[in-house]
C-alpha cells in the first residue's frame, strides 16, 4: 500500500471508507486522470476498475466534456429552475432524456444526485396519495440488499444492515426478499422458481400491510452496491404484474445501470421492466458534474400535477437542480453515447470482459463470478460447496483491493464481494490487463489467506 501523506489528512473525513486501512496506510491522493487511468501524486498509475464511483465512464481527460463544461461556463455559469425559469439547457436534456426513456414518458425533474432524485421521487408518491384522499399510502416497498442512497429516507430504502447505525429505516419503508438467487436460492431451486418464489414473497407483504398503504415499490434492475446482483431469470415478469394488480408504481432506480451499463441504454430494457418512474444519475454527465433525474410517465405526471394544484406550484425542488453547466455536460456525454458509438462499444468489449470474469469462477476463492455488460463481481468464500465467507476479522476483500491496488488496479471491497464497473471506453487490451492484474492479486491473496487458516 501507498506511503501516508501526513499533510492536512487529518482534517477530511472519509466516506464509506475502510477505517483500519487508513490507519494504517493513510488515503491515496489522486492527482490526474488520463482515459481510464488515474495518477497519484507520487506518480503512480492505477486502472480505475471501478469509473471511479460507477460514473467517470468517458474518460477521466475527456476533451469534449471538459469543452462543454467551459462552454456552458462562459455563457451561463449558474442559475435555478425555480418561479418558471430555466436555462435552455435543462429544457433541452429534459426533452432528450424523454425521448430516450425506457417506457413512454412525458416529464424530468432534475436534482443533485442519485440520493437527491430517489428522495424526491418518495416525497412525489406521497404528494399524489395525500392529494387522492389516500393519506395513509405512505408505505414504500424495496429490497433487501438493495442500494438507493444515503439521504435519510433513501438510506431507509437501503436494505442493508450498517443503517442501523442511524436508527434507520424510517418506519415507512419495508422490505421484500432479496433477488440473489446464489445466495438465496433453495437446493435445486431454478432461477425462474426463484423468481415466482420473490413474486409470492411480494404479494405475501402487500397483503400483510395492506395494497391500500402502499405508494411505490422501489427496484434497480441489477443491485449495484449490493454486489452487481442480476435478477434471476424472469424476475421482473413475475414481479410486475403482483405491482399491476395492486395498483403500486414500479421505480426503476437506474442509478448505476442507466446509459448503457448493462450493454442497453436502460437496464429496464435488459431485463425488460415497464416502470412508472425513472431515476438516473453518475452516468448522465460522465461524474463530470453532479446531477439525478427523475424521468415521469404520463400518468404519474398528470397525478403530481393534479396533486400540485392544490399549492398552486409542485412544492419541491434544489437550488441547483437543471444547473446549465450540468446539464450542457450531460448532453455532451449522451452525443457521445449515443451518436459517438460507445454503446456500440460497450456491446463489442462487454463478452470479453464477461468471459474472462466468469473464468474467475474456478479460482478457489471464488463462489460466484456474476454480472452483465460492462460490470460484475466476484463473491468470495471459505469454502466453494457451502458458500461460507471467511471469517470477517480476515477482511479478505478488503486485502484484495488493497494488493490489487498495489498492483496498479482499483477495485471495489463490498462484504465478501469485490466488485468491477470499468469505464465504458475501456478496450479489449485494457480488460486482459486489468484482469491479469486480478488474477494475480486473487493468486497471492489466497496463498495469504492459506497460511492464515493453517
Amino acid at each position: 500500500m501507498p506511503a501516508p501523506i501526513k499533510n492536512n489528512v487529518s482534517a477530511f473525513l472519509h466516506p464509506f471508507s475502510h477505517m483500519p486501512t487508513l490507519a494504517e496506510s493513510g488515503p491515496v491522493v489522486i492527482d490526474h486522470g488520463r482515459g481510464i487511468y488515474v495518477f497519484d501524486e507520487q506518480g503512480r498509475k492505477y486502472l480505475e476498475g471501478n469509473s471511479g464511483l460507477w460514473n467517470v465512464v468517458l474518460g477521466f481527460d475527456n476533451p469534449a466534456l471538459v469543452a462543454a463544461a467551459r462552454e456552458a461556463y462562459a455563457k451561463l455559469p449558474a442559475y435555478h429552475a425555480f418561479f418558471g425559469r430555466v436555462a435552455r439547457a435543462g429544457l433541452d436534456l429534459a426533452q432528450r432524456l424523454v425521448d430516450m426513456a425506457p417506457m413512454p414518458a412525458d416529464r424530468v425533474f432534475f436534482a443533485n444526485s442519485g440520493s437527491e432524485a430517489n428522495d424526491s421521487v418518495v416525497k412525489m408518491l406521497w404528494l399524489m396519495a395525500e392529494a387522492e384522499g389516500q393519506p395513509q399510502r405512505k408505505t414504500i416497498l424495496t429490497r433487501w440488499n438493495s442500494y438507493h442512497g444515503t439521504t435519510v429516507m433513501t438510506a431507509s430504502l437501503t436494505g442493508k444492515a450498517y443503517n442501523q447505525a442511524f436508527g434507520l429505516p424510517l418506519a415507512q419503508v419495508k422490505y421484500v426478499m432479496n433477488p440473489h438467487h446464489w445466495r438465496e436460492g433453495r437446493p435445486g431451486e431454478s432461477e425462474l422458481e426463484f423468481s415466482a418464489r420473490c413474486a409470492a414473497d411480494l404479494e405475501a407483504r402487500i397483503t400483510e400491510l395492506g395494497a391500500d398503504t402502499i405508494a411505490g415499490f422501489f427496484a434497480e434492475p441489477v443491485m449495484g452496491a449490493g454486489g452487481v446482483v442480476p435478477p434471476p431469470e424472469g424476475y421482473f415478469q413475475a414481479i410486475q404484474p403482483v405491482l399491476r394488480r395492486h395498483g403500486i408504481p414500479l421505480v426503476a432506480d437506474e442509478v448505476i445501470c442507466g446509459f448503457g451499463r448493462t450493454g442497453e441504454r436502460w437496464g429496464s430494457i435488459t431485463y425488460g421492466m415497464t416502470p412508472d418512474i425513472v431515476v438516473a444519475s453518475k452516468v448522465i454527465t460522465a461524474g463530470f458534474f453532479p446531477m439525478g433525474a427523475v424521468i415521469l410517465s404520463p400518468e404519474i405526471t398528470a397525478r403530481v400535477e393534479a396533486a400540485s394544484a392544490k399549492y398552486d406550484e409542485f412544492p419541491h425542488g434544489f437550488t441547483t437542480g437543471a444547473h446549465p453547466v450540468g446539464c450542457a455536460i450531460a448532453m455532451a456525454v449522451l452525443d457521445q453515447i449515443e451518436q459517438g458509438g460507445i454503446l456500440k462499444h460497450i456491446q463489442a468489449v462487454s463478452p470479453l470482459f464477461q468471459r474472462r470474469l466468469k473464468a474467475l469462477a474456478d479460482h478457489p476463492m471464488v463462489g460466484e463470478a456474476r454480472g452483465i455488460g460492462l460490470m460484475g463481481a466476484l463473491e468470495i468464500v471459505a469454502d466453494k460447496p457451502t458458500k461460507q465467507a471467511f471469517p470477517g476479522q480476515w477482511d479478505v476483500s478488503e486485502k484484495i483491493a488493497g494488493v490489487a491496488l498495489k498492483h496498479g488496479l482499483i477495485v471495489r471491497p463490498l462484504g465478501s464481494a469485490v466488485v468491477l464497473a470499468p469505464p465504458f471506453i475501456i478496450t479489449e487490451a485494457e480488460i486482459d490487463e486489468l484482469f491479469s492484474i486480478l488474477e494475480r492479486t486473487l493468486d497471492e491473496v489466497h496463498a495469504s489467506v492459506m497460511k492464515l487458516a493453517a
